[in-house]
């Protein structure tokens, strides 16, 4: 029996665990179920309690003390540590029927989707031990547009976790109630699907070149000369245009605060994982249930 999940990941601060708890609300209103599994060994306010939660198993606060380690290599630690403790995952997630949606917070360490092989690993043991139909939702921060050098690096990251984990991906601009008052609907639709061109007319480097104008006495080692330089322009340049060379990423936007926008990014989820083929088709009045020893016979 099939089972369907969604890895909601992202950099830190992109509102992974803010969208979860949009998703879990409009599940309910329209009366799905659902299983909230958090994967952040570090999180500790939830607005809906998990389902089954990391740090029942081990907590990077605990690692951190105990081992020595620093944050990331804390975290690092934990994903070790439930790799070879799956059990814990399987035992809870085994049981559910086809009709949950499992939902999967992860950290936002995103050396952990781009280039360390923990979460692929993960990955792997869902889909083929536990047979779950899995797809990733990647969210960055809608304010990324604003300095476009952080928007091509933000969509890089999302591209290199698309190769790495092998999974259909719905890639997310959130918080967009953010930008609504700084960026136009029409200029925000260009970051739909990132391209190169982005970087011909950036505003960013117009406020660089009046800057280096007017002092020419500026540290040509200082952060900000670097920033406006060349070399970080031309670093901008190929990255955007291997982006635009592969042709993977495409945003959608998000605005949590709606629920026709999270129903939107639902409904892709549930295309990408195939989810509403797998139900069983009910009739109009499965759910009524008549007393035909009430009904007087004419």
């Amino acid at each position: 029996m099939s089972k369907f999940g969604v890895l909601v990941m992202g950099p830190a601060g992109a509102g992974k665990t803010t969208f979860c708890f949009a998703l879990i609300n409009h599940l309910r209103v329209n009366k799905r179920s659902c299983f909230y599994v958090n994967l952040d060994p570090a999180a500790e306010d939830f607005a809906h309690e998990p389902d089954l939660d990391i740090k029942e198993l081990i907590s990077l606060e605990d690692v951190m003390e105990e081992m020595g380690l620093g944050p990331n290599g804390g975290l690092i630690y934990c994903f070790e540590f439930l790799l070879d403790n799956l059990d814990f995952l399987t035992e809870s997630i085994d049981p559910l029927t086809e009709e949950y949606l499992i939902i999967i917070d992860m950290p936002g360490q995103i050396e952990l989707y781009t280039h360390i092989p923990i979460v692929p690993a993960l990955v792997n043991h869902l889909k083929t031990s536990l047979n779950v139909n899995l797809c990733a939702t990647y969210l960055l921060e809608s304010t990324f547009v604003i300095d476009r050098a952080k928007f091509f690096a933000g969509t890089l990251s999302a591209m290199s976790a698309m190769i790495m984990l092998e999974l259909p991906h719905v890639n997310v601009l959130s918080k967009i109630d953010l930008v609504k008052g700084t960026v136009g609907r029409k200029e925000l639709k260009r970051f739909i699907d990132p391209d190169a061109s982005l970087l011909e007319d950036d505003p960013s480097d117009t406020q660089a070149a009046v800057t280096s104008a007017q002092d020419k006495n500026t540290d040509p080692l200082s952060s900000d000369s670097i920033m406006a330089g060349g070399s970080f322009k031309r670093l901008n340049r190929a990255v955007a245009q291997l982006i635009d060379d592969f042709s993977m990423v495409s945003f959608l936007q998000l605005d949590v605060q709606k629920e026709d926008s999270v129903g939107a990014i639902l409904s892709y989820i549930d295309d990408v994982i195939q989810y509403h083929e797998a139900q069983e088709p009910r009739e109009p009045n499965d759910e009524i249930d008549y007393n035909y020893g009430d009904t007087e016979m004419g």
